[in-house]
């Protein structure tokens, strides 16, 4: 498995030199949101606690570094760690309450999404941030705000922030930290009949993951130009991020890469086939129909059926 990983990431270093901008834009996206994926992964696969709302960290890191940037003339490298902390300080506080109060399943679902509306609403109302009419952000094509004139540029650093982020998790699988998430997601219960401090486990999940979350929000925010509250607060976006993990298997490091190289590109087809008139929305109609399908057929993901496939299949 190695050598093949080894040997994917060699073609997609060298894809840009044969495709053309607009596979360029699916591929970015494709890493952009396999990202998001892995930065939900570590508090909703791992550790089990399923976040309905991080959108709000994608926001919140998007809207500072923005500021940052128009404002007072920061650069978005910066202010990437500054939008990241913020979602991080934002994320303890979120996960403090839910998991002082031993709020889990649905109930700590109701917590993530109320947060993410909470922030929408105080963007939507806030002039300084531009209130319901968004923050834009002026194009100068200086690399040292973010900005680049060619668009392979950001498929590099959307692609170097997925193996980052890939990274964290891998190690964080590895550690004793990453088994006490595990365990925890499998038996809280038992983990705390054992000793283990389950409050402390699951506030460092959500505060890497909101930490990495914030992150992306830079790279959203200086890819786009333009910062709308729906978007960037919205359940929309937030099931984005979720989906590609439950899709290519929750709690799995390839999961979220391989969710979002399945999804990213149906959602691509279905809006240019599906997009125009009655048909506005049809790449949601196929998430659902995949989510069932892979709920019915897959209940660990594609990456653990196709695992275990390999093992099946491969010479010993």
């Amino acid at each position: 498995m190695k050598w093949l990983a080894a040997a994917a990431l060699v073609v997609l270093l060298l894809l840009p030199a044969v495709l053309n901008s607009y596979a360029v834009t699916v591929f970015i996206f494709i890493f952009f949101y396999a990202f998001l994926g892995q930065a939900w992964n570590i508090v909703g696969g791992y550790a089990g606690q399923l976040s309905a709302g991080h959108a709000a960290f994608v926001g919140i890191g998007a809207y500072a570094s923005a500021i940052l940037s128009v404002q007072a003339g920061l650069t978005p490298w910066i202010g990437m760690l500054v939008g990241g902390l913020l979602s991080a300080v934002l994320g303890a506080v979120v996960g403090y309450l839910g998991f002082r109060f031993g709020l889990r399943g649905f109930y700590f679902v109701l917590l993530t999404v109320a947060f993410a509306e909470v922030c929408r609403i105080v963007a939507l109302n806030t002039d300084a941030v531009g209130g319901a009419l968004g923050y834009y952000i002026t194009f100068t094509g200086n690399p040292w705000q973010f900005q680049f004139q060619d668009n392979r540029v950001y498929y590099y650093v959307a692609l170097g922030l997925m193996l980052i982020a890939t990274g964290i998790v891998a190690a964080i699988e590895r550690r004793r930290f990453g088994a006490y998430l595990i365990a925890i997601r499998e038996d809280e219960t038992a983990c705390e009949a054992l000793g283990v401090n389950t409050f402390r486990y699951k506030m460092l999940a959500m505060i890497v993951s909101s930490f990495l979350t914030g992150v992306g929000g830079t790279f959203y925010a200086f890819y786009l130009f333009s910062l709308q509250p729906g978007a960037v607060f919205g359940i929309p976006l937030s099931v984005e991020i979720i989906i590609r993990p439950i899709v290519g298997g929750a709690g799995t490091v390839m999961g979220p890469i391989l969710g979002s190289f399945i999804l990213s590109p149906l959602a691509e087809a279905s809006r240019i086939y599906f997009g125009q008139g009655g048909w506005a929305g049809a790449h949601l109609i196929a998430y659902g129909l995949l989510l069932i399908a892979v709920v019915l057929f897959l209940p660990q993901g594609a990456y653990p059926a196709l695992r275990r496939l390999w093992l099946r299949l491969a010479p010993r």
